[in-house]
């Protein structure tokens, strides 16, 4: 694709962040950061900690947390937390389904790990789903004490249900990333539920939160009193509760991140909750879907359309489109972070569609990327 045309002003969307995280920021956050006198202040002292218990108290009514769930934080990102499972959940071994690259790079970290063994995975080709049984072992025949999925895959676009994996005292961890806060789920089938605030919450990274279940702080409680295992304060995951529990984290966070992210909670509780938030994305994405089921040069990535996410939604092109030269067309004119995954896909496009992302937006962008396909050379 060469030669392309500059797309004519009055089909542009208003915004043209369309990232897979970090996500579009709403206006009103912003403004609460310029009306905000916490920043430079110590986050062990009350206006911040009120700032932290607001959070921890808004994410528990937004998703409805089961009696004896915490709400922890702790800094780093949802991939420092990797390191918290293997560091402060993992006993022995863990088995993972894979289905894209965020869940595969989780099973390296326990790869990586000399205390534990080799990861057990359960793998899908991308674009495809795959689901652990509970009946996983190694060669040698030696069940799982976790089991580890990813609740969507962010490289890839596919969606998971939610569910409890295995039996006895095997833990399921579940990473929810690129999805908490767009979609209904019973945290009651996790023990631990983990996401960062730079996608749905549409704040910044640098952050992780998880659910964790009263069988998930006694495994880490566990782990943390074993005279066998090193166990590094940043990572210990009994830390991270007995700190969260008082409002704070463990090391200073970023408060401009707590601030946007507690008025995207109020926000999103206003707005109807989780069934409000996937309401929106699901009609963002359905125009993107539908626009690829009509084209005869595009469709969606995940051809089972249970599996399709409403928050991500991948696109294969056919062999006759430039995608690389389509995307800097986009990029040229202020419609950016529509790229592949690294390693997933060169002909592909990769959409977020947040519940902050007006389908207005999404209706422009469909018709912009139709030009392009129109009149390119």
């Amino acid at each position: 694709m060469v030669n392309i045309a500059p797309i004519p002003a009055d089909l542009l969307p208003k915004d043209g962040r369309f990232g897979s995280g970090p996500s579009r920021i709403r206006p009103e956050q912003i403004e609460a950061l310029h009306a905000s006198l916490l920043m430079g202040t110590s986050h062990r002292k009350a206006p911040v900690k009120s700032l932290v218990a607001s959070i921890r108290q808004g994410l528990r009514s937004l998703f409805a947390l089961p009696e004896g769930y915490e709400v922890v934080l702790g800094n780093g990102g949802a991939s420092a937390f990797w390191d918290v499972a293997v560091t402060s959940l993992v006993r022995e071994r863990a088995a993972f389904g894979v289905f894209g690259e965020f869940g595969s790079k989780f099973a390296a970290e326990v790869d990586r790990a000399p205390h534990l063994d080799a990861a057990i995975r359960v793998s899908a080709k991308a674009g495809a789903l795959a689901r652990l049984t509970g009946t996983e072992t190694n060669e040698d025949g030696a069940s799982p004490d976790v089991f580890a999925y990813p609740h969507h895959e962010t490289s890839t676009g596919v969606l998971s249900p939610v569910e409890r994996i295995g039996c006895d005292d095997a833990l399921t961890v579940v990473d929810a990333t690129s999805v908490a806060g767009a979609a209904q789920v019973d945290v009651s089938a996790t023990d631990a539920y983990y996401f960062s605030p730079q996608k749905a919450f549409g704040s910044d990274g640098g952050l992780w939160l998880a659910f964790v279940s009263p069988r998930a702080m006694e495994r880490a409680e566990e782990l943390h009193c074993a005279s066998d295992r090193w166990m590094p304060s940043f990572l210990d995951l009994s830390l991270a509760v007995k700190n969260s529990v008082k409002d704070q984290t463990l090391n200073t966070p970023a408060i401009a991140t707590l601030i946007m992210l507690d008025r995207q909670i109020a926000w999103m509780l206003d707005e109807g909750g989780l069934d409000g938030m996937e309401a929106r994305s699901r009609a963002a994405s359905e125009v993107l879907y539908r626009w690829a089921d009509s084209s005869a040069l595009v469709r969606p990535f995940v051809s089972e359309p249970s599996h399709r996410s409403h928050v991500v939604v991948t696109l294969e092109f056919d062999e006759s489109v430039d995608t690389k030269a389509l995307s800097a067309a986009l990029r040229a004119q202020g419609i950016v972070d529509v790229d592949p995954y690294r390693g997933v896909g060169d002909k592909q496009l990769r959409i977020g569609t947040w519940p902050t992302t007006p389908i207005s937006d999404v209706e422009a962008l469909v018709a912009c990327l139709n030009w392009l396909l129109e009149h390119s050379a």
